[in-house]
């Protein structure tokens, strides 16, 4: 992992477990300002738990988490402050426009009025939605309604964007452009992600890169020294290899 720089998200030792079966078993990676971090993991890796622990959802008992340097325990409103999520499930308000979704995420983060309405714009300008604004989001297809769901995630300017399988269910076109789209914004904006997925095409090769599974973490690092350590022509054998019993 690239860490000359401070990280938007440190997680160390970060262990968790429901009753007797451990989840996740210390847990440890950062992710720095403009890097794209791959979580790759079957299902029932440990990949929500941990976006759970991070969400504060649930509450860290073992190890810590840090948000642009804040301890999510010890200052959790100002480390909470500084994320962005989407999660897994579709979350906004399907009686409501477009513009209604994001006023009132806005309004939660006390975004005043006249900035949060130049947000809004610049968000779903970005994304081409901007003259959709005012259609209900159950109007919008699954790719555009998770599209104002990014935005939504956006407009507080969060050091740290958690995708929590945003593309599951969507069609080739949508999830390619929504891919392509936050690999755009580590580029451009500098913005640290965490994305959560199972799809190992939604990898990019520049992305860094870790392999969970079973609650451990069986691969971390970038996709060259993965393909290289693994002697496999491919992101898909590589993740097979290493999620396979025994391995």
């Amino acid at each position: 992992m690239n860490i000359s720089a401070t990280p938007a998200l440190l997680i160390d030792t970060v262990s968790l477990s429901y009753g007797e079966k451990l989840a996740l078993d210390r847990i440890s990676f950062t992710v720095s300002p403009g890097e794209c971090v791959i979580l790759l993991g079957p299902n029932g890796a440990g990949k929500t738990s941990l976006f759970s622990l991070i969400t504060r959802l649930y509450d860290t008992r073992a190890g810590f988490i840090e948000i642009a340097g804040f301890n999510l325990k010890r200052h959790s409103t100002k480390a909470l402050g500084r994320l962005g999520v989407v999660f897994q499930q579709p979350t906004l308000d399907m009686d409501l426009s477009v513009e209604s979704n994001l006023l009132y995420h806005a309004d939660l983060h006390g975004l005043g009025r006249k900035y949060a309405a130049s947000r809004i714009q610049e968000e779903l300008e970005r994304q081409n939605m901007f003259e959709r604004r005012h259609e209900k989001a159950r109007e919008l297809n699954g790719g555009h309604r998770r599209r104002v769901e990014i935005a939504r995630a956006l407009l507080h300017k969060p050091d740290v964007l958690l995708l929590d399988e945003p593309t599951v269910g969507l069609d080739m076109p949508s999830r390619k452009a929504i891919v392509d789209y936050v690999h755009r914004l580590c580029a451009e904006k500098k913005i640290a992600v965490l994305w959560a997925t199972h799809l190992v095409d939604e990898v990019f090769a520049t992305d860094q890169l870790i392999i969970l599974h079973k609650g451990t973490i069986r691969y971390q690092g970038s996709v060259p020294q993965l393909l290289e350590q693994s002697n496999t022509p491919t992101i898909a054998s590589a993740f097979q290899q290493l999620t396979q019993e025994g391995k």
